[in-house]
């Protein structure tokens, strides 16, 4: 990095909160996503294999998304976010996309809603410090597990991630990594509660690493459709460990808009294995 680039402060957007009110027009349109899914479940069930994932559904959705979310609401829902969801119900057709949504969780305070994912059967969260920031207590949602009250027992700002304790047990969790390693145009695997939906999967590629001007620690880009509510999200490798943590957005001078994601070298640096 030369002598311009840290003197120039990056635009990095943090607040990956979503505050949408429209929620029954989101409502309408997770309802054709998840008849998207069944359909596909049922085709599975029935073993029908040389039977491929219907291409009508997904332009149901997209047609759907159109007609109600951009008559509603353009100023909110562009046409990559239409992509995510239809992206999103292709992923979820897979078992082990399937079996990591499980352990990933809505976190929401009195004003704001972000993702975390459990790292531990009995509950242990991790999501950024910026979600549960100011906050000694959090509702913790999970998918097949119903709500928890999460208790904010440690808080990193500097590397902007936190641990939340629930009182679980036996629950879904996902597997960290050892170390973040990984390889230019890796692909990557994410999920979270973006635009108000819960438990959205999503694709990606690592970039390079970057070091903001407002950092002492550098964090890596990827090339992916992060929205508001990714907050919290889990970096996934191919081999269904979690590399890191996704806390914001970047507009980069040569890539655009970037994701951003806290390595999960940070989490054992500051809270320990």
């Amino acid at each position: 990095m030369d002598k311009n680039d840290q003197d120039t402060p990056d635009v990095v957007d943090e607040d990956l909160y979503e505050e949408i009110e429209e929620e029954e027009l989101v409502e309408l349109v997770e309802i054709e996503r998840q008849k998207a899914l069944q359909r596909a479940k049922e085709d599975e069930e029935n073993k029908k294999p040389k039977r491929p994932f219907p291409k009508w559904a997904f332009w149901l959705i997209s047609i759907a998304m159109v007609f109600n979310v951009f008559a509603v609401l353009p100023q909110t829902f562009s046409i990559p976010a239409i992509d995510f969801l239809i992206t999103s119900a292709k992923l979820s057709t897979q078992e082990d996309i399937q079996t990591y949504k499980e352990a990933v969780v809505v976190i929401e305070t009195n004003d704001s809603r972000g993702t975390g994912f459990a790292i531990t059967s009995n509950g242990t969260i991790l999501t950024n410090h910026h979600v549960v920031e100011g906050e000694d207590t959090v509702t913790v949602a999970f998918p097949e597990d119903g709500l928890f009250q999460g208790e904010v027992v440690a808080s990193y700002p500097s590397v902007d991630l936190a641990v939340v304790e629930t009182n679980g047990d036996d629950l879904p969790y996902l597997q960290l990594a050892a170390e973040t390693q990984y390889e230019p145009n890796e692909s990557i695997y994410f999920i979270g509660n973006p635009l108000r939906f819960q438990g959205i999967a999503n694709e990606g590629t690592i970039l390079e690493s970057t070091l903001l001007s407002s950092w002492e620690e550098e964090v890596l880009m990827i090339e992916a459709p992060v929205y508001r509510g990714n907050s919290g999200s889990p970096i996934i490798n191919d081999n269904g460990e979690v590399i890191g943590v996704i806390f914001a957005t970047l507009n980069h001078d040569n890539y655009g808009r970037v994701g951003l994601f806290v390595p999960i070298d940070y989490y054992y640096d500051y809270h320990g294995s």
